[in-house]
């Protein structure tokens, strides 16, 4: 009946819009899914999706056969998530209904307090291809800093720092690009790239060499950049930026 390859449910579900991957997971421990009639409460099972039929509360659940890819200008306050059971808003708000229906979901995240360039998607494919470790796309970000870092701290910066994750862990970043781009007053805006996508990995590395982040925004993913694309507005992505960056993420790999 499931096959022993294939896609993995929680990620299926994801993608489908019904909810985060790890909402997913909650959702089949509590044995809210089932597929093809049997009720499925084990991780890690993999489906055939165009041969297994999938329900959530007795609800069959779909992929969208229209494949999507879209660019948002992400404000400050908003969830890079499908759904909130708080209430707080997410980006999905920002999008119209058409699309909502498509189920199209963020590829990857940005922090609440974080603005800018977030790429979101129906197409697992691509979304796997932008967010899996071997690729290793570039994400480029502009940070306000309190002060105005010398080259040590820059120095730093450029040759990995050491971080604390949510679990307690240290871990050593890769090396960054790093530069100044002006002076704001008593404060300096930064140009950083980073290949990493760890929680909060910009904000954690100003934090680890002394520097206070008053605003980050990421400007850029790969060949795509944010422009002047207003923020809480949105744009299709053409099929030569979506090819630029899996081509983009293949050089990087090599």
């Amino acid at each position: 009946m499931i096959e022993p390859t294939g896609e993995r449910l929680a990620r299926f579900l994801a993608h489908a819009g019904v909810a985060s991957r790890r909402h997913a997971e909650d959702l089949i421990a509590a044995g809210r899914v089932q597929v093809n009639g049997v009720t499925i409460r084990e991780q890690g099972t993999r489906i055939n999706p165009e041969r297994d039929v999938v329900l959530v509360d007795d609800k069959v659940i779909q992929a969208s056969s229209q494949q999507v890819s879209i660019l948002l200008h992400k404000p400050v306050g908003y969830l890079s998530t499908v759904s909130d059971p708080h209430g707080r808003p997410t980006v999905l708000d920002l999008l119209p209904a058409n699309l909502r229906k498509l189920r199209v979901y963020p590829v990857g995240r940005l922090d609440s307090d974080t603005s800018g360039l977030l790429l979101l998607t129906n197409d697992g494919n691509f979304a796997l291809h932008l967010t899996h470790p071997r690729y290793a796309l570039e994400k480029h970000y502009e940070a306000l800093v309190r002060g105005r870092p010398g080259n040590p701290l820059l120095r730093a910066l450029r040759q990995g720092v050491v971080i604390t994750e949510d679990d307690g862990r240290r871990y050593k970043t890769a090396p960054a690009r790093v530069s100044v781009l002006r002076h704001e007053g008593d404060s300096t805006r930064l140009a950083l790239t980073i290949h990493e996508g760890r929680k909060r990995q910009i904000r954690r590395m100003l934090a680890a060499i002394g520097l206070t982040v008053l605003e980050l925004k990421r400007v850029g993913i790969g060949t795509l950049t944010l422009g002047s694309l207003p923020p809480g507005k949105w744009r299709y992505l053409s099929a030569e930026e979506i090819t630029a960056l899996r081509a983009a993420s293949q050089a990087d790999e090599v």
